[in-house]
């Protein structure tokens, strides 16, 4: 089976002239909104006043402009307002003030007096994705303070208060006319990651399914939007006061749609990914929404076991060095029992993946012999290009384990030199044979060597050595070796 993408990729360079709104959604808490807006300029200076922003705008960042290039626009001064109407707005507008408060009980309908002291502060969603602290409301009632509102209150007439966000615009131009002009401005309260579920029959060919997840908490509702996803650490600076984003991330591919076509173009602009959705979709303020972006099956994988025996507690050695470790004699010698289960497969085009994957959490499902899904694991995968190998821990084996001791220790300070041995026991309780590698950390210094070993070792990398162990059914294997170290 070929690989399925459901999302276009295009440049980000080029921004498109349409009528429906486009967002470009980073996953790092931000997005690039463009939209048409219809202006009846008069020639020279006019005042624009614009309602359809977001409540988390970076005001520096509105770009307004005659997409033709026809028609010379700028905008000599900008004015954003973006606390609309709300209880907690009035709340705050009316801060010092005595107002009334309307209490029902039943059909009982009693109106109280009270004087705001302080408005109070909920609880806000940052553009970084925390939240504020908040605090209360002070209502001063007969001489006494209450830290809630007495009842329903009741503000005077609106007066200039806001409904929505808005922007005041002073822009010049040199001639009259109506202009369809583009709008486009960075905003936060935008996000998105990507979600892979993996479901596994009796062999261990995988059916891989990849979700891309959405959220607006923008303030504003886009309705038919062109919406594009971006991957690849862009760099965003944070604005001072939390308004805005940072960062991004995305994808791309190859394979056939249903009726044939390639579904994805893939194209780069710089090191990044863009991918564009493939119909409109409507992203409601305050919702999450999920739509598949890949589908692939056949996926050839396999199943590595590793044991990993040194138990460490890195709470109590943060900030060791060499030093340290090497006159603490009880440094590493804890062991672990657990034996690890890790999931392998390569994304390319042979293993009918061969698409970049952005980074997200990944969930292993396996079917019963009574056909129905059961949960297996989860990991999550970084930014995977074309290509690579993807290996995601999914739990410990329950039928392996492992057990290590320390069988020699001899510090040497003064020839500046340490002999350590340790015996590691693998047992196998499957009905199936089961290759396990154990990993031991040469963690005591930088020069090492080993001296004697009972079975045949890998030097993974510059400190880390592995045996690859193989036991049948209900055996037990021993690997014993010495390491020497010297500075």
């Amino acid at each position: 089976m070929r690989l399925r993408v459901i999302l276009v990729s295009c440049l980000f360079a080029v921004l498109a002239f349409s009528a429906d709104p486009a967002l470009t959604i980073y996953n790092q808490q931000f997005a690039v909104v463009r939209e048409t807006i219809a202006l009846d300029l008069k020639q020279g200076v006019s005042n624009i006043q614009f309602e359809g922003a977001t409540g988390m705008l970076e005001p520096e960042s509105v770009m307004l402009r005659d997409p033709t290039g026809r028609r010379v626009l700028q905008i000599l001064e900008q004015n954003y307002r973006a606390d609309p109407i709300s209880v907690d707005a009035l709340l705050r507008r009316y801060e010092g003030r005595t107002i009334q408060f309307q209490i029902r009980s039943g059909d009982h309908v009693e109106l109280v007096t009270g004087k705001i002291i302080r408005a109070g502060d909920p609880q806000q969603r940052l553009a970084n994705g925390s939240f504020g602290m908040a605090t209360q409301p002070v209502i001063e009632v007969d001489g006494k303070l209450q830290f809630n509102l007495p009842g329903t209150p009741l503000f005077p007439a609106l007066g200039d208060a806001l409904l929505k966000p808005v922007l005041d615009w002073t822009v010049e131009t040199d001639r009259a006319g109506r202009l369809d002009a583009e709008l486009a401005y960075v905003t936060g309260g935008f996000n998105w990651n990507a979600d892979y579920n993996i479901v596994q029959g009796d062999s261990d060919i995988l059916n891989l399914i990849g979700w891309v997840t959405m959220e607006n908490h923008s303030g504003k509702t886009f309705n038919q939007a062109q919406i594009k996803l971006m991957a690849g650490d862009v760099n965003k600076i944070q604005p001072r006061g939390g308004v805005g984003g940072g960062g991004g991330e995305f994808m791309a591919s190859a394979g056939l749609s249903m009726n044939g076509a390639p579904p994805v173009q893939e194209k780069t602009f710089d090191e990044y990914h863009l991918y564009t959705l493939q119909r409109p979709v409507t992203l409601h303020d305050k919702e999450t929404k999920q739509v598949e972006f890949v589908r692939a099956e056949g996926v050839k994988s396999a199943v590595i076991y590793i044991y990993d025996g040194a138990k460490i507690d890195m709470s109590r050695y943060r900030g060791w060095n060499y030093d340290n470790i090497r006159n603490d004699s009880s440094y590493g010698t804890q062991s672990n029992p657990k034996v690890w289960v890790m999931r392998e497969f390569q994304n390319s085009d042979a293993n009918h993946l061969g698409m970049p994957l952005p980074k997200g959490k990944i969930r292993f499902y396996r079917r019963d012999t009574d056909g129905r899904l059961e949960f297996t694991g989860e990991d999550t995968i970084d930014h995977t290009p074309k290509d690579e190998r993807i290996r995601v821990f999914t739990g410990s084996a329950f039928d392996l384990t492992g057990e290590r001791k320390r069988t020699v220790f001899l510090n040497d300070m003064g020839r500046r030199s340490i002999d350590e041995g340790f015996e590691i026991k693998v047992r196998n309780h499957k009905k199936e044979p089961a290759e396990v590698r154990v990993v031991e950390h040469l963690y005591r210094g930088l020069t090492w060597d080993i001296s004697s070993h009972s079975d045949a070792f890998t030097k993974t990398d510059a400190q880390t050595v592995e045996f690859r162990v193989t036991l049948n059914p209900d055996q037990e294997k021993t690997v014993t070796y010495n390491a020497h170290y010297a500075w």
